[in-house]
């Protein structure tokens, strides 16, 4: 896990194609943004069988939390959060 920095102020996919997010996943090896496995797309987990990258922080909100895809546990990032680059729109 590394303090990485948000690729987009959205979900990179969702926004290229214009489609709705309902929350953020921000991806900590890269930075990429996807969006959650709620939204229509679920591009967070895409990403990750895409790249291999296990650990993901909920970003938008900023929920205090990662998630590891491949140990499949939750753990502690309130002390750790990632700062958002500026303010994210809403698409739901």
């Amino acid at each position: 896990m590394r303090d990485v920095t948000p690729s987009a102020l959205g979900c990179e996919e969702c926004l290229k194609i214009g489609s709705a997010w309902l929350h953020l996943r921000l991806c900590r090896t890269c930075g990429h943004v996807g969006c959650c496995d709620q939204s229509p797309n679920r591009h967070a987990t895409r990403h990750f069988h895409a790249t291999a990258h296990p650990i993901i922080e909920g970003y938008d909100p900023a929920e205090g939390w990662g998630w590891c895809y491949v140990d499949e546990v939750f753990f502690d990032l309130e002390e750790r959060r990632t700062p958002q680059r500026g303010p994210i729109p809403r698409y739901y």
